[in-house]
């Protein structure tokens, strides 16, 4: 587990206490939490950096839209609009945020909004759009002014809760005594060679602070897709036959690019891979920086890679772009669950959901 200077320690026991009173306003009743009254899952976490919301989100997504019309809230991270603000077909990175723009892209018939005022935004929802069912809210655990029905709240299987500490030291949010509110503990990018029948010691340490539902989840990377649509090739189909033959500029601007970068060292040759912060909002040095790598490959095939929410900011890129347009991809990306696990996590979403319609 990353750790940063002992020097930070000092503003740990700070953040700690700061974090622990205002959870103990909550929990008191001296710092008011909403209850609305429509269904309103939470998928959160206690950490910093990816733990996988965003594909959980959309499974969710995927299971009750054909029953129920759903409605996402998110913040927008690093959009540069203000307030509240509905996705539609115009809708762009700057208006509601890279990973709200993704999610809303691949279901365009949901209800999707940002609002950093979770509360409001949850109000307006169901003023302009009465239609809806329920609301997901997207990275909300720690927003505790809205009290959902339901919390998730994810764990990395490679960064344990248990073996982390608060920031700025470590990289938790707040203690991890505070799972007790979470109604369902998913642990996240687990191993595809775990085996659930053995025990790994990583679901008994975490249950020294969560006594409730914990299931278990895997990444799984999908096709590969055009980043532009009007790309005159189908070369996805090529990036899977003699990965040996063929070369990749891999572009990431995630918290945590390590697992894809161990799945493709498996198929391709070679990998020039550009690093990024997460949510990075690339410039036209970067897409010349991009250009320059590319023509260095050495490979006969070669092609640029990305992740599906970088792919959402180099769309913005289309004119600087148009030389390497035809061999910019991005891979697709889902969840599995470990095990029998996906019934219990169903089950859990779909009876409260249908018990509080």
């Amino acid at each position: 587990m990353t750790k940063r200077s002992p020097l930070l320690y000092p503003f740990t026991l700070l953040y700690g206490c700061i974090t622990s009173v205002r959870n103990f306003m909550f929990d008191k009743g001296l710092l008011t939490s909403v209850k609305h009254d429509i269904p309103v899952i939470c998928v959160g976490n206690i950490t910093t950096g990816g733990t996988g919301k965003t594909p959980h989100t959309e499974y969710i997504i995927k299971l009750l839209k054909d029953r129920y019309k759903v409605a996402v809230i998110s913040r927008g991270y690093k959009r540069k609009s203000i307030g509240f603000k509905l996705a539609d077909k115009d809708s762009t990175v700057d208006d509601i945020g890279d990973e709200p723009l993704q999610i809303f892209r691949k279901y365009p018939d949901i209800t999707l909004a940002v609002d950093a005022d979770r509360n409001r935004g949850i109000e307006t929802i169901r003023k302009e759009r009465p239609e809806v069912d329920l609301i997901v809210m997207d990275d909300g655990f720690q927003h505790r002014s809205v009290k959902p029905g339901l919390s998730i709240v994810l764990s990395d299987y490679n960064r344990p809760i248990t073996e982390d500490s608060l920031l700025p030291y470590g990289n938790l949010r707040e203690g991890k005594h505070n799972l007790r509110r979470a109604d369902l503990l998913v642990i996240t990018k687990t191993p595809k060679e775990v085996d659930p029948s053995k025990n790994d010691g990583v679901i008994d340490n975490i249950r020294k602070y969560y006594k409730g539902d914990i299931v278990r989840t895997s990444l799984v990377y999908q096709e590969f897709v055009p980043v532009f649509a009007k790309s005159p090739f189908k070369m996805a189909p090529a990036l899977t036959k003699k990965g040996g033959e063929t070369g990749l500029i891999l572009i990431t601007g995630v918290a945590n690019p390590v697992p894809l970068i161990e799945h493709l060292n498996k198929e391709f040759k070679e990998i020039i891979h550009l690093s990024y912060p997460d949510h990075y909002r690339f410039t036209g040095n970067d897409i010349r920086k991009i250009c320059k790598a590319f023509d260095k490959l050495k490979t006969k095939r070669k092609f640029i890679l990305t992740t599906e929410k970088d792919a959402v900011r180099l769309r913005e890129f289309s004119e600087i772009t148009r030389p390497i347009q035809p061999f910019v991809f991005f891979i697709r990306m889902a969840i599995d669950f470990v095990g029998d696990d996906k019934v219990i996590f169903d089950k859990k979403i779909e009876e409260y959901v249908g018990k509080n319609q």
